[in-house]
């Protein structure tokens, strides 16, 4: 046989033996797709797990499971697919390679992970210094007692007589409150509780300046 026949032949039968066989795995490949659905659940009540993340791990593709946990996609007979989903652990499957029908179902079962996160402490100033800085200069606000405490300082109860006169709602709510008092204490003995009067022991302590309640001496 010549050179050129043997050329001749070899670019004739093998383009042809390249095509039959690229044919052959497209043929192979086809038969092996598998319409590959399901439904991801938990594995404790069964409620469907909506949203998990569907991985083929060997065709790097996948799929997202609706609301109700159904998920469908194209895969090929022995895939190894992954389930994932947050606070889940993760899931794995094998597509079995001797199945004959073109479709697939499973019910996935998810199992609840706990994952627990270090502890953060969050901070309202960026740096040691400003956080020193915003201390030193801290307003720290008075306590109830503290203002109890100045409210029923003699002086200040002075001055609320002095300075602060009763105006109109002022007046119209102390004729209420009498008003109410004598209603509620009506057919007995009226109680006095002058000891919360501010008005009354700023009047004593006027009093008690001027020297009023000074011993006299007996004639």
């Amino acid at each position: 046989m010549k050179v050129p026949t043997v050329i001749f032949l070899l670019i004739v039968f093998v383009p042809v033996a390249v095509l039959s066989q690229q044919e052959e795995d497209r043929k192979k490949y086809y038969e092996n797709l598998v319409q590959f659905t399901g439904v991801v659940v938990t594995g404790d009540s069964l409620k469907p797990v909506p949203y998990t993340h569907i991985y083929d791990m060997t065709r790097n593709k996948g799929t997202v499971s609706d609301y109700y946990g159904y998920f469908s996609f194209v895969a090929l007979r022995g895939d190894t697919i992954e389930f994932s989903s947050v606070g889940f652990k993760k899931g794995y499957f094998i597509i079995p390679d001797t199945i004959s029908a073109p479709r697939y179902t499973v019910f996935q079962v998810m199992t609840e992970d706990t994952v627990y996160l270090s502890e953060t402490v969050i901070y309202p100033w960026p740096s040691k210094e400003m956080f020193k800085e915003a201390f030193l200069t801290l307003d720290i606000p008075d306590d109830d007692l503290d203002i109890a405490r100045r409210n029923l300082a003699r002086d200040k109860i002075a001055m609320m007589a002095e300075v602060m006169p009763m105006d109109g709602s002022m007046n119209y709510r102390n004729y209420i409150d009498q008003t109410v008092s004598k209603y509620y204490s009506y057919g007995q003995l009226v109680p006095y509780y002058g000891i919360f009067d501010v008005v009354a022991w700023a009047k004593f302590i006027e009093a008690w300046r001027e020297g009023k309640f000074k011993k006299k001496d007996k004639p």
